[in-house]
């Protein structure tokens, strides 16, 4: 039996590693916030009343991932958000959410809104997935 190592020094390979797993802090005593996720889809007459697209009201058809956040007590400018490809990384003084997103998203023009009077920070991103049969758009 033999193992084929890149490097001797190495503990671990890529492939052990869970993605996101840098962002983990155990010892961190912040709560998690709680949050929701859901799925939009922009859908046009032609979907509802003619059925001529594939669209139908699975997540394979979302092309938008909003995750709503519930921050009580918490100022806007205390938010510090991190989003790579898979995973969300949302800090603020009294809370923590290291969340590994169900898609992934196209870390670079998503948007968030904080809503004050809901104390909810709103984070849209854009699903990234290959064209198939059903996103061929």
């Amino acid at each position: 039996f033999q193992v084929k190592s890149e490097n001797r020094k190495t503990i671990w390979s890529a492939e052990e590693v869970p993605e996101g797993s840098e962002f983990d802090d155990t010892w961190d005593p912040r709560e998690q916030p709680e949050y929701q996720i859901l799925f939009k889809q922009c859908v046009g007459t032609e979907d509802v009343f003619f059925g001529m697209s594939r669209k139908d009201p699975s997540t394979a058809c979302c092309e938008d991932v909003v995750i709503k956040i519930k921050l009580p007590e918490t100022k806007y400018s205390d938010i510090t958000l991190d989003i790579q490809d898979k995973v969300l990384d949302l800090r603020t003084p009294k809370k923590k959410l290291l969340l590994h997103l169900p898609y992934h998203v196209d870390s670079k023009n998503g948007k968030a809104r904080f809503l004050s009077e809901e104390e909810t920070l709103e984070v849209t991103l854009r699903v990234s997935r290959k064209f198939d049969f059903i996103n061929f758009v």
